[in-house]
């Protein structure tokens, strides 16, 4: 096996997108207050391209240069940009999207329900200066005579749909559009845009791009766009003020409609309408459809009357914050279930659509009716208990209304209206009629971007440069001699090797290769078939070894952390390290999924590089390296080199312009060398100890399995969920607390809940986690033994988490239990190597929650710490207004779970849920907690705002994480303040947790730097969570600690003192 290029997996805190818009102009920068208030809903404007609508009359906005870095400043600063040197260029509301100067004809779009002004019944009924049925009539005919100027390509029927038969739909998506939904947002936020005729198409365009993007992100099996067709409905006739209020749709963009409509058939986008119902009703109705053909449904829309349709199959999404929401989102921001939904409208009314509901019932009493009466029947039925004397006389009195509003916002699912399934699939779309129509629209970037997601060929662009490429093979050592001078009279090389496996201290050299130009490079074979050149490993390390162990040349790579240990391992420090283009790219952009060679080859040079499966294989056919023809080799290998060459500049470039340089020349990259040579290290692992646990462990999972089989009253698989589940909740009774789309769930979260009344669940949970901890660490780890060294080497890895904390694999260490006594045990089979040397563990204590306490400001916070108390002791007292003498263990317990959940931004939900008390008691614990600890709030509340307006957030070392999706916390109800949506948690997690990643790092660099720099003989060997592990002779231990402590406090200078734990041991249990 080949040395793998890179390619991290999913991590848990995935990148929030945005729309992918590239063309709409960016008129001058304007201070208005409408299109703030606009642009949120606009798509993101990145650049401006001469060729579209109006291109000439509006420029980009010019952007502030980058300042000059600072070299000495990289200290802790408070706030949350990322430097005071790092130069920003602001986005409205996050979206990046500049501000746009928005006419009278185009307001915000009017607020939703919960967001509207209280109920006054004086604003019902319709307006008197309404025009009438007849008059809008005629002005819309007036509107639609203009349409038969239009030019051919546009003049083209829409055929009616056809009623399909539905598709079996298992393991399909299917996306359906609220369009005018959709249409009005992007009309309201871009500018004016006229196409190449004169026709207005700012909507058609914005509509477009939004169609593109879901094909783009969803990749749906069939995409559908629900449009309304009458503005009198059945619910007019039921209520005739409803939606009496509304403004008619301008005309700029009711002319825009069949525009929309030609391009999106000509897609392969289906369109359903139906006479006397909403478009709502058709989404209601696809969905209901969906869900009975066995498929998922993603609803489009910012309805929130569409709320109703959640279900396991069915979720909501919004485009602009590329958010899906479902029963758990949807509990966080309205703190009620997806069947409530209908109820809670219909207690709060919609003024926007004339909705009554019950007066003085607004979205926090309406939650918590529900929560406490569960439906509006109940509700209505004891409206003599419910307490505020002009509340309960209104719930008694407007029975009637409450009804009549839940019948007026309850959607439709049974619709008789015809789907076409066949013309909602991309293969119906018509390539030649989409180009067509966007090139006379004027979208000339909409139309590489169609032919891309619909399969067609892209209009003719300018050839790419080619890839020109000079390799060559190195078969003897007079050639080697001479590339070695070559390349000593460089400045810079890109260095790769290739080797028999990916384990970087267990495999044996196959070749390196070297770049000193983009396209130019060579490949040096040492290892090869019978028969194929070759030259010997000891030669090609010493007539290589001035140049790769110069620090005058530059070295730059790809993973080159693998690289200095299989080098290290032949007997050569490789020298000059100065960019990894994974590092970089990570720092770039990380919340990326992917920082794999091939991918920024193709991401970032348009180039798809040689496939490694092409050279080896997949499976049980898999080879290695060293078994591949040098010829086959040689062009892969010098690939990648090349690519990192051509990379490394830009990727300078972009670091030195985000103001990240800093980072990652002070931090990251020497980093990379120190954990080059912990992983060189390894750490020693008894295998003895781990044969005797794993006789244990065996034991200890036959009791648990016996238990179990005794509490079911039969034996059966315990390892299948769905037998488990039919013995749960079919066979003992037990209640589902959730499903999935196949069946009930039995996951940890689940059997955690009924454990609390179950022994059974109980007894399941420690069975799951025996095994996999016997599968995972105990009879895995003696596996992972390194022949060569007699250690295991785990690999860290700088490049998967988006909060910049490291992670490990082959094994993940960072998965043993701590506090367990079966994590324990697997700890103490890790040992100190040689006789005479102990293990000494350094642990920061509490470091989330001391940089929590910078970060805020707070004097209570700041205080506790520098009276080294007994932090969760001292926030029980003050939360409780007690003496800390008084704290009970179930007060300090409450306390501690609020102070780590603050820092991840649980809900009182979440608390509740950990805790096992009511919704009630944990908001009033967090009402308390931030009663006393103020600072805590604001700076959350600011960092969020900022995340908002800046679109990112950052660590004190200026780390960044691009964010979307922050709500404007200031204008909701402050019962929802407390319910943050992933994205806000994400926001406020992101500085506290990174900048304690950013800090461990230092402090790694501090402590490797110093006994680099001393007598002492002790090594690094592993980085888990706040922990450093090092390996010593028992006679330093004493000065180790010191040492080790000192560093590790004054690495970074916050409000707060720094405080270590220092133990050492034999073994890692000991620590």
């Amino acid at each position: 096996m080949a040395k793998s290029r890179p390619r991290p997996k999913q991590n848990d805190d995935d990148q929030m997108l945005f729309s992918g818009f590239d063309e709409a102009p960016a008129p001058p920068a304007a201070d208005s207050s409408a299109a703030n208030q606009v642009a949120e809903s606009a798509p993101a404007v990145t650049s401006s391209d001469p060729t579209t609508p109006d291109a000439a009359e509006s420029q980009p906005a010019a952007q502030t240069p980058a300042k000059e870095r600072d070299p000495d400043k990289l200290s802790a600063t408070r706030g949350f940009t990322p430097s005071a040197d790092a130069a920003t260029v602001p986005s409205v509301a996050g979206t990046g999207v500049t501000p746009l100067p928005t006419s009278s004809a185009q307001q915000p779009r009017e607020s939703s329900a919960s967001e509207a002004a209280p109920k006054d019944a004086s604003q019902s009924g319709p307006r008197a200066d309404r025009e009438t049925t007849e008059e809008r009539k005629q002005r819309h005919d007036a509107v639609r005579i203009a349409d038969d100027a239009l030019p051919a390509v546009l003049q083209r029927p829409i055929p009616e749909p056809t009623d399909d038969p539905i598709p079996d739909l298992t393991d399909k998506l299917v996306v359906v559009v609220d369009a005018h939904s959709l249409i009005y947002q992007v009309f309201h936020a871009l500018p004016p845009m006229t196409s190449t005729g004169g026709l207005p198409v700012s909507a058609v365009y914005g509509f477009v791009g939004d169609m593109l993007e879901l094909l783009s992100r969803k990749n749906p099996d069939y995409l559908i766009a629900a449009f309304d067709k009458s503005e009198v409905t059945f619910r007019n006739e039921l209520y005739p003020e409803y939606k009496a209020n509304r403004d008619s749709m301008p005309d700029e963009l009711r002319q825009q409609i069949p525009l929309i409509r030609q391009a999106i058939d000509a897609m392969g986008i289906g369109i359903i309408e139906q006479s006397g119902f909403e478009a709502d009703d058709l989404l209601a109705t696809v969905a209901a459809k969906v869900e009975e053909a066995g498929g998922r449904c993603l609803v489009v829309t910012s309805d929130k009357d569409c709320r109703q349709l959640i279900s396991e199959q069915t979720k909501i999404y919004n485009i602009r914050k590329d958010q899906e929401i479902d029963a758990a989102e949807l509990f966080g921001l309205w703190g009620i279930r997806p069947d409530q939904v209908v109820d809670y409208q219909a207690l709060v009314g919609d003024p926007v659509d004339n909705v009554p509901g019950i007066s003085l019932i607004g979205p926090k009493i309406a939650q918590q009716l529900l929560e406490t009466h569960d439906t509006l029947e109940e509700i209505l039925n004891n409206a003599e208990s419910i307490s505020g004397k002009k509340r309960k006389e209104n719930l008694m009195n407007g029975r009637e209304a409450a009804m009549m509003s839940r019948e007026l916002v309850e959607l439709k699912r049974d619709v008789e209206s015809p789907i076409p399934w066949n013309r909602c699939v991309r293969s119906a779309a018509d390539l030649e009629r989409v180009d067509a129509l966007l090139q006379e629209f004027g979208f000339r970037r909409l139309r590489s971007r169609a032919a891309e997601l619909l399969g067609g060929e892209a209009p003719a662009e300018e050839p790419k440069p080619a890839w020109e490429s000079r390799y060559q093979t190195i078969t003897n050592e007079s050639e080697l001699k001479a590339l070695a001078v070559e390349l000593a009279k460089q400045t810079v090389l890109a260095i790769d090797t290739e080797t028999t496996s990916t384990h970087a201290r267990g495999c044996d050299l196959v070749g390196i290769s070297i770049a000193w130009q983009p396209g130019e490079a060579a490949y040096i074979p040492v290892r090869a078939p019978d028969g194929d050149p070759a030259i010997n490993e000891l030669i090609v390390i010493e007539t290589l070894r001035d140049v790769l162990e110069s620090s005058a040349i530059e070295k730059v790579g790809h993973n080159l952390k693998f690289d200095v240990i299989v080098l290290r391992s032949a007997g050569v420090q490789l020298g000059g390290i100065t960019m990894d283009t994974m590092v970089a790219d990570y720092l770039l952009n990380s919340g990326g999924r992917n920082h794999g060679l091939d991918d920024l080859a193709q991401r970032r040079l348009d180039h798809t590089n040689l496939s490694i499966k092409d050279l080896i294989g997949t499976g049980k056919k898999q080879i290695t390296m060293d078994q591949v023809p040098v010829d086959d080799v040689s062009p892969y290998a010098c690939e990648d080199v090349d690519v990192p060459i051509r990379l490394a500049p830009t990727l300078r470039d972009e670091l030195n312009e985000s103001g990240l340089d800093g980072l990652f020349d002070e931090v990251e990259m020497p980093l990379t060398e120190v954990l080059a040579e912990m992983e060189f290290n390894g750490i020693h692992v008894n295998a003895n100890t781990l044969a005797k646990m794993s006789e244990r462990f065996d034991k200890d999972i036959a009791d648990l399995r016996a238990l179990v089989f005794s509490a079911a009253g039969h034996e059966f698989n315990l390892d299948s969920p769905k037998q488990l589940g039919v013995v749960l909740f079919e066979e003992l009774g037990l209640p589902v607390i959730k499903k999935t789309k196949t069946g009930v769930s039995t996951d940890a979260d689940v059997l955690s809940q009924l454990a609390v009344n179950h022994e059974i669940a109980e007894h399941v949970l420690q069975y799951r986690q025996a095994t996999k901890l016997k599968n995972t660490y105990i009879d895995a780890l003696p596996q992972l033994i390194c022949d060569k060294t007699g250690r295991v080497h785990t690999s860290f890895r700088q490049d998967v988490a988006a909060t910049g904390r490291l992670s490990s694999s082959e094994p993940n260490l960072q998965n043993i239990p701590i506090r367990t006594e079966q994590g324990k045990a697997i700890r103490a089979a890790f040992t100190a190597g040689r006789e005479g040397w102990s293990l000494l563990g350094a642990d920061y204590s509490q470091i989330e929650l001391r940089v929590l306490a910078h970060y805020s400001g707070d004097e209570a916070l700041i205080g506790a710490y520098h009276d080294d108390a007994d932090i969760h002791t001292r926030v029980a007292a003050e939360v409780n207004g007690i003496e800390e003498s008084e704290v009970t263990s179930d007060l300090r317990r409450i306390a501690k779970t609020i102070n780590f959940g603050i820092v991840y931004g649980q809900s009182p939900f979440g608390l509740a849920k950990t805790l096992g008390i009511s919704n009630d008691e944990a908001r009033d614990y967090i009402e308390l907690y931030f009663q006393r600890y103020s600072g805590v709030e604001a700076f959350m509340m600011d960092t969020l705002a900022r995340c908002r307006n800046e679109g990112y957030v950052a660590t004190m070392l200026g780390r960044r994480r691009e964010i979307k999706g922050v709500r404007d916390l200031a204008k909701l109800p402050e019962s929802k303040r407390r319910s943050l949506t992933e994205p806000e948690r994400i926001a406020i997690n992101m500085p506290i947790q990174g900048t304690a990643a950013d800090l461990i790092k230092l402090a790694m660099l501090r402590v490797h730097e110093q006994l680099k720099q001393s007598d002492l003989q002790a090594r690094l060997l592993l980085q888990i969570h706040d922990e450093l592990l090092l390996e010593s002779p028992d006679e330093e231990l004493d000065a180790l600690s010191d040492m080790i402590r000192e560093a590790m406090t004054s690495v970074m200078e916050l409000d707060v003192p720094l405080k270590v734990d220092v133990a050492h041991g034999r073994t890692w249990a000991d620590c």
